[in-house]
């Protein structure tokens, strides 16, 4: 038996796989090093054997230790070979990551950067960017090719069994393999991918100039803040006193303009969403970018844990869910199929309800409209009030509320909300007193975080407090990271229970099932993503919400609706759909 922390296993086996892998396509291993600690046994694969293979060729069962770095790759080579996946996985990707989450790291995150860190020499992995290309190239290869190229795998194994020792000492090893847990998920995530209408993308490519033009034309004759192609500062200011809108700005007094404001923004003021899809849509988009394999599916790696929240961080030009979200009118369910798109309702004011313990803020989750019953708790709406007779009043609570909750400051959010300084300071002053227990939590959190350089969610994901240190993000963090906590299980509980999880949301998980399974489905993720919130929330649980298309339904989010409208209006061709 070998122990690693309170563990024992009767076998640890430190794999490396080289596979290729073109964009939007499912990994096609190459070959296959595998070492184990006990016995010292060593083994090597090449491509015809491994594909001859039904079974790994080392144990896999609940008394062995598969370890690895980054392994969703290893494990997305599993099921590319139709191989069970290892009961126990250890990815010293994600220790490494939650060990340094915060802290800088000199040489990186990858396996060099890790052993870098330690004080290990790494020479036998400095990236070899001609094996990279090799491995790329595709087959046949010479045999001196696969030499090197079993050779390049062994150097990652020979790495991972000079970290794992250091590491060990630090492995908190209940929670690292949940975490290994959730590199499964991903593997399959990855490999399920989201189904995308490749007409429409094909007829989006060919005309993309065209758009990019007539867009402008379109769109900004509502704004006036373009010069050809290029987005103008000073007459984005004219249209902004034009129309009475503050707009928050840096410390130097220029307008702050990135991506995170316009989208905040767009929030409280619908008449922006507009001109930020056109500011993507000009600026960020690239439609050859979007990995879409043969077979008409959206996939790309999802980055896991590497967000000092936890959360994934997939390329935004690569994945259907990253860029403008008109764009997500593409995403189309297969003939006979559905999609499902679950969230988490209120998941951030949730959270902050449950974790702090303040009455009345989980009274006002509870009542399934948070926003409103906390403008009934601050009399600013009658007892009675609804969604429906009070919609204003209830969209700006729920603009409040959530900025609190962000950590944003009274200046913040007096550009945000377009009030005085005075109103929202008066309004934080309101929010502290009716949920007077959380902002003790919130502050309590802070304060640890400063006084002892760290915080860290339930199932231990920390981040460590740099300097100069930032108290709006550690303010934020129980929410964000305890939300990343959530998804992670959620993923790895409904996949477990048979369904099809495309992609992982921030808050939302996108599902897949024939149309007479889709709703059973649906019941199935809702549970798993409820029992999720139990978990991390000590039994305090989230509802959730779905949104069902049936084909020949597309997915479409309300927020690019307009846009992707204009766009089909533009190409002149009516939109499929």
């Amino acid at each position: 038996m070998i122990q690693i922390a309170d563990m024992q296993f009767q076998s640890i086996w430190l794999v490396d796989f080289k596979f290729s892998v073109p964009p939007g396509e499912k990994p096609t291993p190459i070959c296959l090093v595998a070492w184990e600690l006990g016995s010292g046994r060593r083994i090597k694969f090449f491509q015809d054997e491994l594909m001859a293979m039904k079974s790994p060729p080392y144990t896999s069962d609940k008394y062995s230790l598969f370890v690895s770095y980054c392994a969703s790759a290893e494990m997305g080579c599993h099921l590319s070979l139709r191989w069970d996946l290892p009961a126990n996985v250890l990815d010293l990707y994600c220790e490494f990551r939650n060990l340094t989450n915060g802290r800088p790291t000199p040489c990186g995150d990858g396996l060099l950067g890790a052993l870098t860190w330690f004080g290990l020499s790494g020479f036998e992995v400095v990236e070899k960017e001609s094996m990279r290309k090799l491995a790329l190239r595709g087959g046949p290869w010479s045999p001196e090719e696969k030499m090197a190229l079993l050779a390049y795998s062994e150097s990652d194994v020979a790495a991972l069994a000079k970290l794992l020792p250091r590491m060990k000492p630090s492995l908190d090893m209940p929670r690292a393999l949940l975490r290994g847990q959730y590199m499964k998920a991903v593997a399959k995530m990855q490999t399920i991918g989201v189904p995308i209408d490749t007409q429409a993308l094909a007829i989006l490519n060919n005309n993309w100039p065209k758009i990019q033009d007539d867009l402008i034309d379109e769109i900004d004759s509502d704004y006036g803040v373009f010069v050809g192609r290029i987005f103008n500062r000073s007459h984005f200011a004219a249209y902004l006193i034009r129309n009475n809108i503050s707009w928050p700005r840096h410390p130097s007094g220029a307008l702050n303009l990135d991506d995170d404001t316009f989208r905040e923004m767009a929030r409280s003021n619908p008449k922006i969403a507009p001109l930020r899809e056109l500011r993507v849509a000009m600026g960020q988009m690239y439609l050859p970018d979007l990995a879409v394999g043969v077979d008409g599916r959206n996939r790309c790696v999802l980055n896991a844990f590497h967000a000092r929240t936890g959360r994934n961080q997939p390329s935004n030009s690569k994945f259907i869910f990253g860029p403008a979200v008109w764009l997500r009118g593409l995403i189309l369910p297969e003939p006979g199929w559905g999609l499902a798109y679950i969230d988490w309702a209120q998941q951030e004011f949730g959270i902050a309800a449950a974790l702090s313990g303040d009455p009345n803020m989980q009274a006002a989750y509870r009542s399934g409209d948070p926003y409103l019953t906390f403008a009934k708790q601050a009399g600013a709406v009658p007892p009675d009030a609804t969604k429906s007779s009070h919609p204003i009043e209830r969209d700006q609570f729920k603009s409040w509320a959530l900025a609190v909750l962000y950590g944003m400051g009274e200046a913040s959010l007096a550009n945000r909300i377009g009030k005085p300084v005075a109103m929202a300071r008066e309004l934080i002053k309101l929010h502290k007193q009716i949920y007077r227990r959380f902002w003790n939590w919130s502050d309590a959190a802070v304060d640890h975080a400063m006084l002892y350089g760290k915080l860290w969610t339930t199932f231990g994901w920390i981040v460590h407090t740099a300097r100069p240190a930032n108290p709006r993000f550690f303010k934020n963090f129980p929410m964000q990271a305890n939300g990343a906590e959530m998804l992670r299980l959620a993923c790895c509980l409904a996949l477990n229970c048979g369904v099809r999880v495309c992609a992982p949301v921030h808050d939302a998980i996108l599902i897949e099932a024939p149309l007479d399974e889709l709703e059973d489905a649906v019941v199935t993720a809702q549970q798993a993503m409820s029992d999720a919130s139990a978990a991390v929330l000590a039994g305090f649980r989230l509802g959730s919400e779905a949104k069902i298309i049936r084909y020949p339904d597309r997915y479409m989010d309300p927020r690019g609706t307009k846009m992707w409208e204009t766009v089909w209006s533009i190409i002149g061709v009516r939109h499929p759909g």
